[in-house]
């Protein structure tokens, strides 16, 4: 009975260890960037998917990850890191931010790529 009783204690220590250990990863994200990376991840689909539409599906698409993309940069902008953070808490969840702008950009210009492949090309006119 003592050599269950010490299994699962140790069993115990381990998972809690796993626990605190993936919460380390993720120190420099707050409950605002959890919830804007959830956000972009949604834009990012919605983006996969004007990818393979045409046309004015297409386009419905790509307004709709636009505005997307507005309400997600608006959101960045208001973000600030919450008072009484150590120095290294901080310099953790600017890099995080920084991640997230980063995400940003990327899918802005993967649209304006969508958006050139889709247009009609109008060379020699003036």
């Amino acid at each position: 009975m003592k050599k269950s009783i010490i299994n699962t204690l140790i069993a115990t220590a381990f998972i809690a260890s796993l626990s605190l250990a993936s919460t380390g990863a993720m120190a420099g994200r707050d409950f605002f960037q959890e919830q804007l990376i959830q956000n972009m991840q949604v834009t990012k689909q919605k983006l996969e998917k004007a990818k393979t539409s045409q046309g004015a599906e297409q386009q419905k698409l790509l307004g709709e990850h636009m505005r997307m993309l507005h309400d997600n940069m608006n959101a960045c902008r208001e973000m600030k890191p919450k008072a009484g953070m150590t120095e290294k808490e901080r310099d953790e969840w600017y890099a995080e931010h920084q991640k997230i702008m980063d995400d940003l950009m990327s899918q802005m210009m993967e649209e304006h790529k969508v958006k050139m492949a889709s247009a009609p090309c109008e060379t020699g006119k003036k």
